[in-house]
């Protein structure tokens, strides 16, 4: 259920971007891999972007080079939103700056498009929503399968009942990372450009080791929480929508480093993982392993998958299992496989027959759709095609899964309250005790 997203603005603001033709200023928080490629495809929507910042410049730099001299660079975002003629911004860094950044955007007056996961933590996550309440702008998450056409058939097939009644869903992320994992630590001194103290923000300052900047980021749990935040979070979203729930209502997870923790991998990241959430009328089992590709490997002819990287896996998606048969859906489209009828003992040897038809199709990712749903939100001032209570409150499933994980406890959830019920040791991982003078890059000293 979505909660109805506040969207007021002042007259000066709203003249400023009002009207379906005007170029939304973008500027852009965030500007490695990912940041880069969603600003190409909001320039690709409309947009244009004005200004970019990044803790290491080099990136900062690249975004200009491809966006024109008249971006303007910075080292610290904050530089960056004092700046006038901006309308809104993508956040694309870090896990663990998202809050900060999205916090202190909307206190500009910036609306947010802002990369999944949402936030670093659960309270960090509640901080996002509030300042979008209480500043009033627009925040979009990251999470694309909201703008994919075919999920939107996907929930009415399931309301229409073509597989019957679902009550267990899987969701999973596969790849085999053995035998190196990311690798051995690599510690050395940052590269030239690398403000190495504003990149650790919150999280403890430790010595630089470039496994724990760029592409590695996300297998400590300094900055992230790994793959069920990465990519489980995009599912947890999916389900919800399919299934048009908001929440679980307790967690168990297991796991461990088995393989790649005794290989040198600098990574703290489990390399297998699986959580069990509880769901009212349903049971959703997500599963993470880097030991194995293969994921569900049950492939149709004339499909493609999302990630495949051979002929036989499957290595990310959703199954949802239904009593007359199963939808299979991943980035990139879906299909259903039926089940068989009942078979009376007179029709042996006859052909089989099913409780409901086959049906597949071919879709294609959903972010250049999603960038330019948010340009128009922010030039119409409507309500993007998911708010920012969604995006938290999806992303919270995927936080229960880690703490359950960590704790080794299965956790009952009250998401009234957003805390676990009368279980003290699972609070305590709600949100993180910020490094000393780095409090207000969590968001939540704004609403102390």
């Amino acid at each position: 259920m979505q909660r109805r997203t506040v969207l007021a603005m002042s007259a000066a603001a709203a003249a400023r971007v009002a009207g379906a033709n005007e170029r939304v200023r973008l500027g852009v928080i965030g500007c490695g891999a990912r940041g880069r490629y969603v600003a190409r495809c909001m320039r690709d929507a409309g947009a244009e972007v004005v200004a970019a910042a990044d803790v290491y410049l080099p990136n900062a730099e690249r975004l200009r080079e491809e966006s024109g001299s008249a971006c303007t660079i910075d080292q610290d975002f904050r530089r960056l939103l004092e700046r006038p003629g901006i309308d809104a911004v993508l956040v694309a860094t870090p896990d663990h700056w998202h809050a900060g950044a999205a916090v202190s955007a909307c206190a500009a007056g910036r609306h947010v498009y802002l990369e999944k996961p949402f936030a670093y933590s659960i309270r960090e996550g509640r901080a996002i929503v509030e300042a979008a309440r209480r500043w009033q702008r627009i925040v979009m998450p990251g999470t694309q399968h909201r703008s994919a056409s075919h999920f939107r058939e996907c929930a009415e097939l399931l309301r229409q009942g073509v597989i019957g009644r679902v009550h267990f869903v899987r969701i999973w992320n596969w790849v085999n990372m053995t035998p190196h994992g990311i690798g051995p630590p690599a510690p050395g001194e940052p590269p030239e450009g690398l403000d190495w103290d504003f990149y650790c923000g919150p999280a403890p300052l430790v010595p630089f080791d470039r496994r724990r900047f760029l592409a590695t980021f996300r297998w400590f749990w300094d900055y992230s929480g790994g793959y069920i935040t990465d990519f489980g979070t995009h599912r947890f979203d999916t389900v919800h929508q399919l299934m048009g729930v908001d929440t679980p209502l307790a967690v168990s997870a297991t796991g461990g480093r088995f393989a790649l923790g005794q290989r040198n991998d600098a990574g703290e990241m489990p390399d297998v993982l699986v959580a069990t959430y509880e769901y009212p009328g349903f049971v959703l089992q997500y599963e993470s392993a880097l030991l194995n590709g293969l994921g569900l490997g049950l492939r149709s002819p004339g499909m493609r998958y999302y990630n495949a990287r051979g002929p036989y896996d499957r290595p990310n998606g959703m199954a949802f299992y239904g009593t007359e048969g199963t939808l299979l859906a991943d980035r990139i489209g879906y299909e259903i496989i039926p089940e068989l009828a009942p078979q009376s003992p007179s029709s042996a040897g006859e052909p089989p027959r099913f409780r409901t038809e086959r049906r597949q199709k071919a879709s294609a990712d959903a972010t250049p759709d999603h960038a330019r749903a948010f340009l128009d939100a922010v030039r119409d001032l409507r309500p993007p095609p998911v708010d920012a209570e969604t995006g938290h409150r999806s992303t919270i499933v995927a936080h229960l899964g880690n703490i359950s994980f960590r704790t080794q406890l299965r956790l009952r959830w009250d998401a009234a309250r957003e805390d676990f019920e009368a279980q003290p040791e699972a609070s305590r991982w709600l949100a993180r005790t910020p490094r000393r003078g780095w409090e207000w890059a969590t968001g939540e000293a704004a609403f102390r």
